[in-house]
């Protein structure tokens, strides 16, 4: 099989694409011949050296995939040869097939290409888990998205949509913000010209945005956070532009508000079953015609430096995808 492969940490240039030995399921696993990964930001921390999840060297990075299983291992049940699924993985996503337990894989659906399922798992079902478990979103209430044309941030954006808030987006230009109103958002900020929190309190008559979802950090944290509504809830999804805020806890004394963490994966470890049935229920969405997951960029596994260019430095509209193909 080829498979990009991190050697070293530090810089994503000490990646390279290698042949390696074919993979089997053993018992209770699938193999998956990949047609598509998605890329994330924690991939490039992964590599950097960065993230909480050290993997040892060296490793296969990549924690989502879409494709068609070949093989299945001893003991599997729910899973058969042929299958068109959304697999998930601690790594070893970036390569061409990949080998995981029967229960981190999930039927697509019907209406996703491979492309979409790709890069559907981690950013909707962080984004699913967010606002249903974490938050409790309420239909009715106005969410604040972060990083709106970001991955995550339109994942938001479509599944709070499909869950009957009101969606307003915030990003750093003009055309990421058109492209957060494609994806569904309701209103805009631009918080390179406008100012948050007085935007925020003005779109929502005075009251505040009852869920902020924040994959940014930095230096807007704190000026979300100033526009909470009372009761409110600020959900810490990461820190892609790098700082890490320190926020002033009168705020949330002060609004009755809640800052609450968002670590999907370690949630899905320890609660599968929800986990399954949070995905059910998205494949669900999807099928009903709910909403469409977005795909901006598809890169060939030996383009992977621009799907990692396009990820570091900002750029990506929606999901960038490597194509097994």
């Amino acid at each position: 099989m080829r498979a990009l492969v991190c050697n070293k940490l530090g810089s994503t240039q000490n990646m390279v694409v290698e042949q390696r030995d074919d993979l089997e399921p053993g018992k209770g696993q699938v193999l998956i011949d990949v047609r598509g990964a998605g890329v994330n930001f924690p991939d490039i921390l992964t590599v950097e050296g960065k993230y909480q999840f050290k993997p040892p060297l060296p490793f296969i990075p990549g924690t989502e995939v879409s494709g068609v299983i070949s093989k299945v291992g001893e003991g599997v049940t729910s899973r058969s040869i042929g299958d068109e699924v959304i697999g998930t993985t601690q790594q070893g996503a970036f390569a061409d097939q990949i080998v995981t337990s029967e229960h981190s894989t999930f039927l697509k659906g019907n209406r996703m290409s491979f492309e979409q399922a790709a890069g559907f798992a981690v950013t909707y079902g962080t984004s699913y888990y967010a606002l249903k478990q974490q938050a409790k979103l309420q239909r009715g209430e106005n969410v604040l998205v972060l990083g709106a044309a970001g991955g995550v941030g339109v994942s938001c954006i479509q599944i709070a949509k499909a869950m009957g808030a009101n969606v307003i987006a915030a990003a750093s230009t003009e055309d990421k913000l058109d492209y957060a109103c494609e994806a569904g958002a309701d209103l805009r900020i631009n918080y390179s010209s406008e100012n948050l929190k007085e935007r925020v309190k003005e779109l929502t008559n005075g009251k505040g945005a009852d869920v902020i979802y924040d994959p940014v950090g930095g230096d807007f944290s704190e000026q979300a956070f100033r526009a909470v509504a009372w009761d409110g809830r600020f959900l810490v999804i990461g820190f892609a532009a790098g700082p890490i805020p320190k926020m002033p806890l009168n705020l949330a004394l002060l609004k009755g508000a809640s800052l609450v963490g968002v670590f999907w994966g370690s949630w899905m470890a320890r609660d599968p079953q929800a986990s399954i049935k949070n995905f059910r229920e998205l494949i669900d969405m999807v099928d009903n015609g709910l909403f469409s997951p977005l795909v901006s960029e598809v890169y060939s596994l030996d383009d992977f430096q621009k799907a990692f260019a396009c990820i570091s430095e900002r750029r990506a509209r929606g999901k960038v995808v490597l194509s097994m193909r």
